[in-house]
């Protein structure tokens, strides 16, 4: 990999613009570029999109992208409003905090909260992005700057493109962040997560009595809700298990494994677990802020540059707000200095993604009673494209906002 001298070139025409993973980020970026006139190509490793076992959360702030792309209708269809997000004590079942939802969550934050099934979000995104700009099968095996000219991307398959601007959207393993950014190794947690979706008749009369919980206990804790419109039963875990280190959404888990680490978890669990035909197990791992998400011609964005720990349920949600930001940002500033572009897309995302990182790495969110606004609040279509005083004194002190 040749990378050059980092000059950005100034574009005139309409730029070849590559977006590398077809995830939640890679996906709201090529819509919302769209929407805006911009026309991009995505190119996603995987083969096929599958409809892998998990659940996920949109909050309000991610609804609101949702809303944007005029998915909000869709999206509803096959998700599960909660009225609430309960937080239990693991065997009293005793309440340690009740945040209320339903209509109070339109007031408040300005949009809903809905659970889903993740292949039902990730369909609906595909769904307003033309199918001939995905490129499936492309797993992406080297990239290289030319100082000044397009980048050079290089795929498994033999196959190579030229690009004026790239978007690494690839993920927590990003290739494009492994070979063009200093970075630090991720830190193993000792914690694993098991996951797993199953149909919620198999519950029989073990039914969750409240759709949304998290169960907590002293080191360890189980979150239960309905995906696929109330169809469906999600939840996934944090246990304590050294030995554990694959980070992979596809690697199988013991169901009785899973069933001894929660031995004396209240009985509701207890009914939900008996239910649970199969299960994923999940290393997960625990990682630091990034210095800089981008170099000459290329950006990062959602996990390949902020990967979070699942504990806050924003991961998604934050590469759909970095896609809506950087789409406003290119469609404003336009292409002709895209470092000024990319460093005022950094400066307005990284204090909040940041924030959330390290919030998430504590795993106390919404345990005890907590004003949340500063997350659900947020609205990425509406938001100032530049950072505030306190976000810009935040970055330059390298602290929390």
């Amino acid at each position: 990999m040749d990378n050059g001298a980092q000059n950005t070139p100034s574009i005139r025409r309409q730029p070849r613009i590559v977006i590398i993973g077809a995830g939640m980020g890679g996906l709201t970026l090529s819509a919302s570029l769209r929407q805006r006139g911009i026309e991009s190509t995505v190119y996603e490793q995987a083969p096929a999109f599958a409809r892998i076992g998990a659940g996920i959360q949109m909050g309000p702030n991610a609804v609101k992208v949702l809303r944007s792309l005029g998915l909000e209708e869709a999206v509803a269809r096959v998700s599960y409003a909660p009225p609430s997000l309960d937080n239990r004590d693991w065997d009293t079942g005793i309440s340690t905090f009740e945040l209320p939802l339903g209509e109070l969550s339109r007031e408040r934050y300005g949009a809903p909260y809905y659970l889903l099934h993740r292949a039902d979000l990730h369909e609906a995104l595909a769904s307003i992005v033309p199918h001939e700009t995905i490129h499936l099968g492309h797993q992406l095996v080297d990239i290289s700057l030319s100082g000044g000219g397009p980048t050079t991307l290089t795929f498994a398959n033999g196959a190579s493109v030229e690009a004026d601007v790239v978007v690494a959207a690839d993920g927590v393993h990003s290739l494009v962040r492994e070979k063009l950014f200093p970075h630090r190794d991720p830190v193993f947690t000792g914690k694993v997560a098991y996951r797993t979706v199953f149909d919620a008749t198999l519950a029989g009369e073990n039914q969750p009595s409240l759709p949304s919980t998290k169960w907590w206990g002293p080191d360890r804790h189980i979150v239960i809700y309905y995906v696929s419109a109330g169809k469906e039963i999600y939840f996934t875990t944090s246990i304590p298990d050294p030995d554990w280190k694959t980070e992979s959404w596809s690697a199988e888990g013991s169901v009785e494994e899973l069933r001894q680490e929660l031995v004396g978890f209240h009985p509701e669990v207890q009914g939900i677990l008996a239910a649970t035909p199969s299960v994923h197990k999940w290393a997960i791992y625990d990682r630091d802020p990034m210095e800089s998400w981008h170099l000459g011609s290329v950006v990062l964005l959602g996990d390949a540059c902020h990967p979070m720990t699942p504990f806050m349920a924003q991961g998604a949600a934050s590469a759909m707000e970095d896609a809506t930001i950087l789409a406003r940002l290119l469609s404003e500033q336009g292409f002709g200095a895209l470092e000024e572009t990319f460093e005022l897309y950094e400066a307005i995302r990284k204090p909040r993604t940041s924030r959330i990182q390290l919030s998430s790495r504590g795993n106390e969110w919404l345990r005890q009673a907590t004003d949340p606004t500063w997350v659900y609040g947020y609205d990425s279509t509406t938001a100032p494209l530049a950072p505030t005083e306190s976000e810009v004194a935040a970055a330059v002190a390298g602290q929390e906002v």
